[in-house]
């Protein structure tokens, strides 16, 4: 059976990881398939309410394995067809997503944990935008995550200089959430990912597409969405917990439920 993807269950929530360290964990176009099922997997399980994704062995991933790549084939097509439904999974999750970056995260594989709600990062971790090294842009939403996160004066500088950004950089600059020992990060990650399993689902994804779209919007915009937005979580079980648990003096037991389809 193919292991490529390796898929291990916690209390509430799921580690993928990617397992293909004599390439450094690269993705070709059938893995970045199976990576995509097993997100998807992970989406409909019930019980699994955050996601964990990683590397196995010294690399989180190094991109695209270019041993797979044939000179002169479009590689618009391949994009299209691989690494931006990627991208596009890992926005859709119905659950917040990790990053823990073990190690070198390059090219497409850097946008990859960038694409993640949360990046954990070892200190020994390095994100490089590799691209300009053999005459090409950012994929994998390259473009819009270094913009917003890091800015456009520094976006341009990484993504043309192709330098290696360390794990520590990355946080001081906002790139990433935390950088943490190397021997501590897959139990950071998971405890992250076990309180995360915790918390009202709904919420933090209704989070995540709001923050996204203040990127576009003018303030008034913005808060015509935030209303829109905060009316959906007001029908959720989640928030008429909180509101109750609150009034009781007691500890939320949030479930992660959407609003009944009739309030959605």
């Amino acid at each position: 059976m193919d292991n490529t993807i390796q898929t291990r269950p916690g209390p509430g929530f799921r580690v993928l990881a990617i397992n293909r360290p004599d390439r450094m964990n690269a993705l070709d176009r059938v893995t970045i398939t199976r990576l995509i099922l097993a997100l998807d997997e992970a989406d409909a399980d019930p019980a699994c309410r955050a996601v964990i994704l990683t590397g196995v062995g010294r690399a989180f991933c190094a991109g695209a394995d270019l041993a797979g790549v044939v000179l002169g084939e479009d590689l618009g097509a391949l994009i299209e067809h691989g690494w931006n439904p990627l991208a596009r999974r890992l926005q859709a999750m119905r659950m917040p997503t990790i990053a823990a970056v073990n190690g070198t995260a390059a090219g497409a594989g850097a946008n990859v944990a960038l694409g993640c709600d949360i990046v954990l990062a070892a200190r020994s971790a390095k994100f490089i935008q590799a691209f300009s090294k053999i005459g090409l842009i950012p994929d994998c939403g390259g473009t819009f995550h270094l913009q917003h996160l890091v800015g456009a004066a520094r976006a341009r500088a990484l993504a043309m200089l192709a330098e290696p950004v360390s794990a520590s950089q990355a946080e001081q600059w906002g790139m990433i959430w935390r950088a943490v020992d190397d021997t501590a990060l897959i139990e950071a990650a998971e405890r992250l990912a076990a309180t995360l399993a915790t918390q009202p689902t709904q919420a933090l994804v209704m989070t995540r597409h709001a923050i996204a779209a203040a990127a576009a919007n003018s303030l008034d915009a913005q808060l015509d969405v935030e209303r829109d937005v905060q009316r959906r979580a007001g029908q959720t079980p989640d928030f008429a917990e909180g509101v109750t648990a609150f009034l009781e003096k007691r500890p939320p037991v949030f479930t992660g439920r959407a609003a009944p389809a009739e309030l959605a």
